[in-house]
């Protein structure tokens, strides 16, 4: 798998959170994101009553372009219910928020 591309692109100048897709989904979702520094990074899935239903990223990552698969499954490993999810990235000076629907 080959991927080129001018080195002055390879950093983004900015963070970002987009949302995800398919959306709604079913039986998985990608979450990109990007961020321009080296830092520590969480990105968490909520159920709409703001409980924490699994942690997708958690930990320093290098600056750049991401992304993360969701399963449609909890901390776990067990499939979560239909319905409408948050999911959130934080960093040190960034914070979004997104929502997503998971169909069965």
């Amino acid at each position: 798998e080959m991927c080129i591309r001018d080195s002055s692109n390879t950093i983004p100048t900015n963070y970002a959170l987009h949302q995800n897709y398919p959306n709604p989904f079913n039986p998985t979702t990608q979450i990109e994101y990007q961020l321009p520094v080296d830092e520590s990074v969480n990105i968490t899935i909520y159920d709409v009553m703001g409980r924490k239903v699994k942690s997708l990223v958690s930990g320093f990552e290098s600056a750049g372009y991401k992304s993360v698969t969701w399963d449609a499954t909890n901390e776990i490993g067990l499939p979560v219910a239909a319905g409408m999810y948050i999911y959130t990235i934080e960093t040190t000076s960034f914070r979004q928020m997104k929502k997503m629907v998971l169909l069965k």
